[in-house]
């Protein structure tokens, strides 16, 4: 509770600060909100219509603005304008017009309340962004403290007996507990490594930290399929590419972490599995990803939570012994996500686990290439 109290009055603060950014929307809105009324004046038959747009250019501030500073700031320069520059006598400010103070009145306060409210729905919205984020980073938490725990014990219980009782063992069974330790080892530099990638995706604006270049989807799968065999040599992978050529803007390496850990999920956690199958298609204008395996499926129990880490594992069970499922398929997700795709896991027709996500295509890269293909071929 403390640190959310914490990120809130930082919030707080950042949207308090002026910055350049902010003041060049609002001088900019009020401007370009000025010369329209000066364009529309000769069409207006001698209707007073500023005062809306005005108020209209509020709305827009406090939309596209920190805080409350400059919409109301903006509300009050709205009042002014239309004073000095669209009211007789012109280029004067007059307040002792008949009638003339309530209509300011009037236009201030529906300026000023339009724009807090808007202010006040973007920074509730901003709210429910921040508690989705804080509840992910607390199902990733959860799922770092159990997966950590359970390779740990087992390094310091297997160098405990090394270390104690290496006279009396066999050299088969020193060689059985140095490979468990440098598994759990390698296992915990994966782990690592995904923590990495998420803190390297979650940008302090809460925006996505990535940059993104047009990638040819066929050699980003053969990468992650590569890098997959390293670590399980033995397990049977078919893959089913595209015809077309399908350039997707992302980030490469991310993108095959990805890949990469729907492999590796498949070969740890499914149960009765033969065979991982990778299928790349078009959609539209996206790029689908499937992989596939032939295992006994997912327990419909965890399904509607797979995706976010906070399923819950009895530890001592079989499930306990699996580890890193909630923490890389979360990684997966929050990749995709931040890629403006989306990812989805179910249970194929024919059993086995299916985990589908798709990214959107770079039309325009792929028109210039089919273009560039056709005067090749002229």
């Amino acid at each position: 509770m403390v640190k959310g109290i914490h990120m809130n009055s930082s919030a707080k603060k950042k949207n308090a600060r002026l910055t350049w950014r902010d003041v060049g929307i609002t001088i900019g809105t009020l401007a370009a909100t000025t010369l329209v009324c000066y364009a529309l004046r000769p069409f207006a038959g001698g209707e007073r219509f500023e005062a809306i747009l005005f108020v209209v250019a509020v709305l827009i501030i406090s939309r596209f603005t920190n805080g409350y500073v400059y919409g109301v700031a903006a509300s009050i320069l709205g009042v002014l304008i239309v004073n000095c520059i669209f009211t007789y006598p012109y280029y004067q400010l007059n307040f002792t017009l008949t009638g003339y103070p309530i209509a300011i009145l009037s236009m201030l306060s529906a300026a000023m309340i339009t724009g807090t409210l808007t202010t006040r729905i973007k920074e509730q919205e901003q709210l429910k962004i921040d508690a989705e984020r804080e509840r992910t980073r607390s199902n990733l938490l959860r799922a770092v403290s159990h997966d950590l725990r359970t390779p740990l014990t087992a390094i310091s219980g297997a160098c405990s007996v090394l270390k104690e009782g290496g006279d009396t063992l066999s050299e088969q069974e020193k060689n059985k507990l140095l490979n468990q330790i440098e598994e759990d080892s390698q296992w915990l530099i994966r782990l690592v490594e995904n923590l990495l990638i998420v803190t390297r995706i979650d940008a302090p604006d809460g925006g996505a930290n990535i940059a993104k270049e047009s990638e040819v989807v066929e050699e980003v799968a053969a990468s992650a399929l590569t890098q997959f065999r390293k670590h399980f040599p033995n397990v049977k992978v078919e893959t089913h590419m595209p015809d077309e050529l399908l350039l997707v803007p992302m980030d490469g390496m991310l993108i095959r972490q990805v890949i990469m850990n729907l492999f590796e999920n498949a070969a740890i956690h499914a149960d009765g599995m033969t065979k991982i199958t990778l299928d790349i298609s078009r959609e539209g204008e996206n790029a689908v990803f499937r992989v596939t395996d032939d295992g006994r499926g997912i327990d419909p129990n965890l399904l509607p939570h797979i995706l976010e880490g906070d399923f819950k594992r009895s530890v001592g069970s079989s499930e306990d012994k699996k580890r890193n499922m909630g923490i890389g398929l979360s990684v997966c997700s929050t990749i995709i996500s931040a890629h403006e795709g989306k990812m989805r896991a179910y249970n194929g027709q024919n059993g086995g686990a299916v985990f589908e996500f798709t990214l959107p295509l770079d039309m325009a890269e792929m028109e210039l290439y089919d273009y560039d293909e056709q005067q090749e071929d002229e």
